[in-house]
């Protein structure tokens, strides 16, 4: 089953015994140190994925064998 079906289908009162859990794991003050932490590396990520196709396209062409053999220079 998909992940965000998932969370969709959870009521309020998961949403608040998650919260509660992550409060006594990590305590209230770090929650807004995390949550903020994690925006920014969805964020990080999202611009790596726009950022990917123009960093492939400025890797230079390979050489074939025959293109080798043959002294080819590209």
């Amino acid at each position: 089953m998909n992940t965000l079906a998932l969370l969709a289908l959870m009521g309020w009162t998961e949403w608040i015994l998650v919260i509660l859990v992550l409060m006594l794991f990590f305590g209230a003050s770090k929650l807004p140190q995390l949550a903020r932490s994690l925006g920014s590396s969805v964020n990080e990520f999202k611009r790596g994925l726009k950022d990917e196709p123009s960093a492939t396209s400025a890797t230079p062409p390979v050489q074939s064998d025959a293109q080798k053999k043959n002294g080819a220079a590209h």
